[in-house]
């Protein structure tokens, strides 16, 4: 280590802070430790060529979490890895006439460097990429597995197709929509599906989320809507025989079977069966279901859209009423939600409202509203509870008595049943690009889809792909899809789609402790570790990667891999990082480079400014002032320490016990007192708050009460022994956000062994009692003065205190006091009147 010198050098003590973490490989995990087990983890990066400042803080928070339960005594166990698949290498490749794999490793080794540049404690030898066969294997083998158990199946599905990158889009990747990487508009078409039956697990997704306790409310609301448990009726509506022609009676599921008797028509999805085979005689339908395959896609774009219809000439037969319905088919039914079909009630229903005004059909009103006027409007739908009205039978009944009585009316007739409903739809995987990991299955003309035998898995991606471009170059691979069957040994077919990117990051953090693994995907130390004590990341990811990770987990605690129910005990969802107002991000060209910061000013001042900015879970606006305001604290910092530490040198003072705190000076109390609030409050801040900007504050105080102790006292041994106790204590307290500083530091203090096998300060309860209080004095409730009080003094002796102050006398001398109220340990409020 570098001799201390006044000056701040971080180009000299960050290199060599790092490489001392490097040879010692001080953040090694094992399962050997006695210690209680501490598992931290960031959301692995796509290796996109550069970290930016957005990606540093998300992985600053975490470092500062690892760092801070290192401290604590716990075993840390704090991995990364690379979510190293997918599209945007793919394209990346594309356009600069290289290799997915050439392009992604080289960025991988270039993110790393700025990794260890930045000074992340990471535990390097459990480091995984996705796209590495040794990875991808056990991805391959889980599916297989899924298969067997009946978890896998496959099946024509419509999709939301990407016209320009030629694969399927899931509805969070549909923006507007639009593919979130190409930007075209989106298509619905119909094309074969590898499905998981995450539905299977639904109940248990929805139920077992009031476990995670330490899951922001926010994001748990966001999967329970995901999810959609709804109860209701699914019923039947016959079809009226239209010609020759009989078809099967319409399903529809609704929650609101109290509004049957409100139901004018019935809506069924252009994809509906009845509706292509009435478009068999109906160009005008037939040209309406063939420009529904380009509407917009995802439910919440669906939602939005103006309602359009064609009349399909059939007709339904109300279950009550025996009333015939026109069916339409209409753009705001979605085959691949519910049964297809919805019972159109368009007086309590705004989208059925919308649609019947749009082509005149009737609206029934049957719920009386709470407010007269609704009750005649056809402005607008009425959908809340009430009681029902113009309803046969069912008159004067209220909503929930009517939900009961209607449903026992269905099930009597053999017509409906009571059911749960999920929104919740079974995950496709199936992806129509090259750049992925390649489902395990064979297709064999005799004995139908075959999954990969182990003995054959991986299947390997091949690498050296030169025939980039329009859809997927395996499809014209003869050496990768000609196989043979695994079952009977005949010519075959491999299959040349690949796993959507999700499945790799939705079990990555399982196989961090297990990656070197060569005979098992997962071995007792994944039991060890999981589930994840801290999971930090950001809200875009709050429903489907953590959803899926939840789904897998389940699923490899049923194949007996894992034992516990949830992967991540604790979730932080970090900020953005915007700069001038938006979004940093590498599309809007607005992003910063931490490797001109680092160079310029050092990586603890990237690391300072960006946990003092702002709390983790808000945004943080880029700020050139703030990080020139980080950089002068950290050469204050080493100042003070340099000036310490060279004047104990001088003096041979390697003691600095302090004395017992009843023997402490008043100045020395003051100072001592203020050390044990901060280390109170900055012990909470990182470890239940994880509010790393105020536990900074706090330091900063801390610091600044230090600094002017040293130039008003340090006369004697006890002085300045308090005032290296305190800079030990800020050393320790500020290594998990500015580690290479404090490191450097502690070492020069005489330390040998490094700031990170350091002890977690203790408060000293007793060095929180304060001798003397200020008390604020109010007279008829106006702040007049403070006095200085004993702790222990009630209060008549307070009132007395108060009336022997010369600034308090003025406002009393002559009066009558009528009455005085003390609220304990702070304020005395005289009420006072002329005598």
């Amino acid at each position: 280590m570098s001799k201390i010198t006044e000056q701040y050098h971080p180009e000299v003590i960050e290199p060599e802070a790092q490489a001392y973490w490097d040879e010692n490989q001080s953040f090694v995990a094992t399962e050997k430790s006695d210690k209680q087990k501490y598992y931290c983890l960031s959301m692995f990066p796509y290796p996109s060529g550069h970290l930016h400042v957005g990606h540093v803080r998300n992985y600053s928070l975490g470092d500062v979490i690892a760092r801070f339960q290192r401290l604590q005594g716990k075993n840390v166990l704090h991995p990364f890895g690379w979510d190293a698949f997918g599209l945007p290498a793919e394209n990346a490749a594309i356009k600069h006439e290289t290799l997915p794999g050439i392009w992604t490793r080289q960025n991988i080794a270039h993110m790393k460097m700025q990794c260890k540049e930045l000074g992340f404690a990471f535990d390097w030898s459990k480091e995984l990429a996705t796209c590495d066969p040794s990875y991808y294997k056990w991805e391959q083998w889980l599916f297989t597995q899924m298969f067997e158990k009946g978890l896998v199946y496959r099946k024509d599905s419509i999709v939301n197709w990407d016209p320009i990158d030629l694969t399927v889009l899931a509805n969070e990747q549909v923006i507007d929509g639009r593919g979130w990487r190409s930007g075209a508009l989106v298509e619905r078409k119909s094309i074969p599906q590898w499905f998981l039956k995450i539905t299977d697990y639904a109940d248990e997704l929805l139920t077992s989320l009031d476990s995670l306790t330490g899951w922001p409310e926010q994001v748990k609301t966001m999967q329970k809507n995901w999810i959609g448990r709804s109860e209701g009726v699914r019923f039947k509506f016959a079809v009226a025989p239209n010609l020759t022609q009989h078809f099967d009676p319409i399903e529809v599921f609704t929650t609101r079977i109290d509004t049957l008797m409100g139901v004018t028509y019935l809506a069924i999805a252009p994809q509906h069966p009845l509706a292509l085979l009435a478009a068999k005689n109906n160009p005008i339908l037939r040209t309406f279901i063939d420009a529904c395959q380009n509407i917009k896609a995802a439910e919440a774009d669906l939602a939005t859209l103006p309602k359009e219809g064609v009349d399909s000439g059939w007709e339904a037969i109300h279950p009550i009423t025996q009333e015939k319905l026109p069916i339409w088919v209409a753009n705001y039914v979605l085959m691949n939600y519910g049964t297809g079909a919805v019972m159109a009630v368009p007086a309590h229903d705004e989208r059925d409202f919308e649609f019947a005004t749009q082509y005149q059909l009737p609206i029934k009103t049957i719920i009386q509203a709470p407010d007269p006027i609704l009750n005649n409007n056809i402005k607008a739908a009425y959908t809340g509870p009430g009681k029902l009205i113009h309803s046969g039978i069912y008159t004067d009944l209220m909503t929930e008595q009517a939900k009961k009585t209607i449903a026992r009316d269905l099930i009597s007739k053999n017509i409906g049943e009571q059911q749960v409903n999920f929104r919740l739809r079974d995950w496709g995987v199936s992806r129509q690009r090259y750049w992925g990991c390649p489902i395990p299955i064979i297709y064999c003309e005799n004995c139908g889809p075959q999954p990969v035998p182990e003995k054959d898995l991986p299947v390997v991606l091949p690498e050296n792909i030169s025939a980039l471009g329009i859809g997927s170059p395996l499809n014209t691979l003869r050496e990768f899809y000609e196989t043979v069957c695994p079952k009977c040994d005949k010519t075959a077919r491999r299959e040349t789609d690949t796993f959507d990117t999700f499945v790799e990051s939705s079990w990555y953090y399982l196989r961090y402790p297990c990656v070197n693994n060569t005979d098992a995907i997962l071995d007792k130390r994944a039991d060890h570790w999981a589930p994840v004590d801290q999971y930090i990341g950001g809200i875009e990811h709050a429903i489907l990667h953590l959803l899926y990770s939840r789904f897998l987990h389940k699923v490899l605690r049923d194949l007996g891999l894992v034992h516990s129910d949830e992967p991540f005990k604790h979730l932080l969802t970090q900020g953005m990082v915007l700069k001038d107002g938006s979004k940093m991000s590498k599309s809007k060209g607005n992003t910063v480079d931490p490797k001109d910061l680092i160079l310029q000013y050092g990586a603890d001042t990237v690391r300072f400014f960006m946990m003092f900015a702002s709390p983790p879970d808000q945004s943080l606006e880029w700020s050139q002032d703030g990080v020139e305001g980080a950089y002068r604290f950290l050469k204050k910092l080493w100042r003070q320490a340099h000036q310490i530490i060279t004047l104990n040198q001088a003096e041979n003072q390697t003691e600095h016990n302090l004395a017992e705190t009843a023997e402490l000076s008043e100045q020395h109390k003051n100072l001592n007192r203020k050390l044990h609030e901060t280390i109170q409050k900055v012990t909470d801040d990182y470890g239940r708050r994880l509010t790393f900007n105020t536990a900074i504050a706090a330091i900063m105080e801390l610091f600044n009460t230090l600094t002017d102790f040293r130039a008003n006292y340090v006369h004697c041994k006890q002085d300045k022994a308090l005032v290296q106790t305190c800079l030990e204590q800020i050393l320790i307290m500020l290594s998990p956000i500015v580690p290479h500083i404090t490191h450097a530091l502690w070492f020069e203090l005489g330390y040998t062994y490094p700031i990170i096998d350091a002890k977690w300060p203790v408060v000293d309860l007793n060095a929180l009692v304060r001798d003397t209080l200020t008390i604020a004095v109010q007279i008829n409730g106006k702040l007049r003065g403070n006095i200085q009080a004993p702790a222990a003094a009630n209060a008549e002796e307070i009132k007395a205190l108060a009336l022997a102050e010369p600034n308090i006398q003025k406002y009393t001398e002559g009066k009558l006091i009528k009455k005085a109220i003390y609220v304990p340990k702070k304020l005395l409020n005289m009420v006072v009147q002329d005598a």
